[in-house]
């Protein structure tokens, strides 16, 4: 008989490959086990705490053929694995020491301490450091392989150690990085509302300007008889064209007739 864990090597390097084939219990989610699940899960009795900050409340005694349909319980450690990586709800940067890495130049201050001395620490210079000892291994890798392939192994686990390492600092640089872009941002709708703010006032002052200006305009007032007499010359123009037109059409009848 053969050893369980030679047997489960294969399923973990599937799950580990670039593009891992889709878990076994899949085929368990046909519509005719959803329907029957669904049926199952209406006929349990309803949990008393039904808010949203509630945890999900698993269901006992689920027929095996059922099982997988029902979503899994929470990690209780926080940790679960995906496709052969393991993630902790609790998202913090590893140290090297914890993935079995040497660690190379000081020590980094941990993540509680990087807000106060963090700070101090010259993470610019280090990188230069690394990338001076990256060119260094690489030169003195391609002399190895010119002169006995065979012992270059060393030499390209020194290089791995070092890219590792760099990749490390660049990570602890993240929340650097991230609060400077957010203030960016922040400066950047600040000033933008600024901006915004002044077009408006200045449009507010324009504005007031053409209305001051229209105010100040003086519309001389005539009296009120002005008004009556002036439409009395209306009326005695219309009447006095209207009596002509008749005189005019009187003289046209007698010559005529």
């Amino acid at each position: 008989m053969g050893d369980p864990q030679d047997s489960q090597q294969p399923t973990r390097s599937a799950l580990a490959s670039t593009w891992p084939n889709p878990p076994p219990f899949f085929e368990d989610f046909t519509e005719e086990k959803l329907e029957q699940f669904r049926q199952f899960v209406e006929s349990q009795p309803k949990a008393g705490d039904q808010s949203e900050n509630a945890p999900v409340a698993r269901i006992p005694n689920i027929p095996t053929d059922l099982i997988n349909l029902q979503p899994p319980a929470e990690p209780e450690d926080g940790k679960w694995r995906v496709f052969g990586d393991q993630y902790t709800l609790d998202d913090k940067l590893p140290t090297l020491e914890e993935q079995g890495m040497p660690k190379l130049g000081a020590e980094s201050a941990s993540q509680d301490e990087q807000g106060k001395e963090g700070k101090h620490q010259d993470r610019a210079f280090e990188l230069k450091r690394l990338a001076k000892s990256l060119l260094l291994n690489f030169l003195e890798l391609l002399g190895i392989l010119s002169i006995d392939p065979a012992q270059a192994e060393e030499k390209a686990n020194d290089l791995r150690t070092l890219f590792i390492n760099f990749h490390h600092v660049l990570n602890e640089y993240r929340p650097h990085q991230a609060r400077e872009s957010t203030i960016a941002l922040m400066q950047e709708h600040l000033d933008r509302t600024r901006a915004e703010t002044a077009a408006i006032r200045e449009s507010v002052d324009r504005t007031k300007r053409v209305i001051e200006g229209l105010g100040s305009i003086e519309i001389s007032e005539r009296p009120e008889s002005a008004w009556v007499m002036r439409g009395k010359e209306k009326e005695e123009v219309k009447e006095g064209g209207q009596k002509r037109e008749t005189e005019v059409w009187a003289a046209a009848d007698e010559l005529i007739l």
